[in-house]
């Protein structure tokens, strides 16, 4: 063979290897397996063209196609002059030259748009519309339970009360406790003794009553009563003002009255109060007591009263100074809260002038004593 027959031979070879080629792809992308279907355009629809660089398409191509015709694969044809004709591609049996419009997703398992002329259809397992490529607008759901129409209630509910609106929580009560009454055995005889006090009025405002007073065998040793106006200053306090008249001892007499009680910390009762006579005389007392709960019902009240005098008085048994002191321990059982009898030990000393007028009338200046009595309050 030749060198010249050669190259022609290895050319011939190479145009039908390139002829050959596009038609093995053609029959192994068989389009139609892939359920990706080409939508043609309706009839009467104008093809738009396609316009290819003219460097890019040779002169034979230009032709054939016209100034309208749909863009071919012409660049799979064979190039002039190869000495050698094989038959064209027709990319029209394989779809290609078709002009994609849109791509049917619903075949491919997704409709990811809105095609002409096709409702859209929702996806599997879901109650919602799929929003199209359009825009990609979403249109609201309608709610599944109508949301009802505001009403003229509905808007009156909704404003808060008005913080000008009559109050109910100042009314008027009352209350009584007799704190102490007591007896125990003296000599001579048998003593008794009371302490009691009460209100009435509302938590902020009331009028409140004292008593306290002796009595051994058959005779009144002392007695007074107090009247006082309480106006509450804090949440435990209340300051207190008003008259006290004593009965016995002496001569009766009376006393202005003011002071403060109320709950101190740790729950010790507090009473202090300080009196002026109108002979010139003065007074003060203190008292505190406080409740150990051994049980809801069993109930230890430990109670301290301490008594002073501005001056002495003879008369009354009385000097000036510290005059009285008195502890006691009560251990009472309530039934009811209203009835609770209770024993105790009660402790009574004088001190200063008053000890020492007690003793010139042979009387002890300390005493002790077990008392049973009984608290109750109404």
């Amino acid at each position: 063979m030749s060198m010249s027959v050669l190259p022609v031979r290895i050319g011939m070879l190479a145009l039908a290897l390139g002829s050959a080629l596009p038609v093995a792809m053609a029959q192994q992308m068989d389009h139609s397996k892939m359920s990706m279907s080409m939508d043609m355009p309706p009839p009467g629809a104008q093809t738009p063209a396609v316009e290819t660089p003219t460097d890019a398409r040779p002169a034979a191509a230009k032709e054939q196609a016209g100034p309208a015709a749909t863009p071919s694969h012409a660049g799979h044809q064979r190039p002039a002059g190869s000495g050698s004709s094989a038959p064209a591609v027709d990319h029209a049996a394989m779809g290609h030259d078709a002009p994609m419009q849109g791509m049917d997703h619903s075949a491919m398992g997704h409709d990811m748009g809105t095609v002409p002329g096709r409702a859209p259809q929702p996806m599997a397992g879901s109650d919602h519309p799929q929003p199209g490529h359009a825009g990609m607008s979403m249109a609201p759901a309608a709610p599944r339970t109508p949301i009802p129409a505001l009403t003229e209630a509905d808007r009156a509910a909704a404003v808060p009360p008005s913080m000008v609106h009559a109050t109910t929580d100042n009314a008027i009560h009352s209350y009584s406790l007799l704190n102490r009454l007591e007896a125990w055995d003296a000599d001579p005889g048998t003593a008794l003794a009371w302490e009691g006090e009460g209100w009435i009025g509302t938590d902020l405002d009331r009028f409140w009553w004292r008593t306290e007073g002796e009595r051994s065998d058959g005779r009144t040793e002392s007695a007074d009563l107090e009247l006082l106006y309480g106006r509450s200053v804090s949440r435990w306090w209340d300051l207190v003002g008003g008259l006290r008249h004593d009965f016995k001892p002496g001569q009766s007499q009376n006393f202005a009255a003011i002071g403060v009680q109320g709950l101190a910390p740790q729950k010790f009762e507090v009473r202090a109060t300080a009196y002026l006579g109108e002979r010139g005389q003065s007074a003060a007392r203190a008292e505190g007591e406080y409740e150990l709960l051994f049980s809801n019902r069993l109930i230890l009240q430990p109670r301290l009263e301490v008594t002073a005098w501005g001056k002495g008085d003879a008369s009354r048994g009385i000097g000036s100074g510290l005059a009285t002191a008195e502890l006691g321990l009560r251990l009472r059982y309530e039934f009811t809260r209203r009835f609770a009898p209770y024993v105790g030990l009660v402790h009574e000393r004088a001190f200063g002038n008053t000890a020492e007028l007690r003793r010139d009338a042979a009387e002890p200046r300390d005493d002790t004593r077990i008392v049973v009595g009984l608290r109750t309050w109404f």
